[in-house]
């Protein structure tokens, strides 16, 4: 079982999964209350982005630098995932400008947080979904997986940034 950190004390996820594992095919709910499937194979390569809440600075901040960074990457798939309601989402994309990449929430059914193993478990946070990355290659198969440690804190990008860079 996976776990992760939130200020110091530890805190268990639903789920296992690893670099090399199949990514389970689910479907998010985008802003404007369509699906988008995430995980399974597809044409692009995928950069599925998992944070707690956009409502919180951290989420947001790591949005932001994404959505500046990879955004304009034609040839990667780029989602960022969390438990927001899509209007919340909705909000926070034009708001913040956040038009490069597709914004997903798993708040249905969590099939997202379930199937890749990131629903937080236990705690304050219980039911939503732990702060990770995840690149998952055409052929369907995660090439790299990033728990960030501590769910207050912001990924490694450059470690995120490297790696696709290999793949892409």
């Amino acid at each position: 079982m996976l776990k992760t950190k939130l200020k110091g004390n530890d805190v268990s996820l639903s789920g296992d999964i690893k670099v090399g594992d199949k990514a389970p095919e689910v479907e998010v709910v985008l802003t404007d209350l369509s699906t988008k499937k995430v995980g399974g194979a597809k044409d692009k390569v995928q950069l599925i982005i998992v944070v707690p809440s956009l409502d919180t600075p951290v989420c947001a901040t790591e949005t932001r630098k994404f959505n500046e960074i990879v955004g304009n990457m034609n040839d990667v798939d780029v989602t960022v995932v969390s438990m927001d309601l899509p209007f919340a989402s909705k909000r926070f994309c034009s708001t913040e400008g956040i038009e490069n990449i597709a914004v997903g929430s798993d708040f249905r059914n969590k099939d997202f947080g379930k199937n890749y193993g990131i629903l937080i478990s236990e705690g304050a946070l219980q039911g939503i979904l732990a702060r990770a990355i995840f690149i998952v290659g055409k052929d369907g198969v995660i090439k790299y997986f990033q728990l960030v440690p501590e769910i207050t804190s912001e990924p490694d990008y450059n470690e995120t940034l490297k790696v696709l860079e290999n793949i892409r």
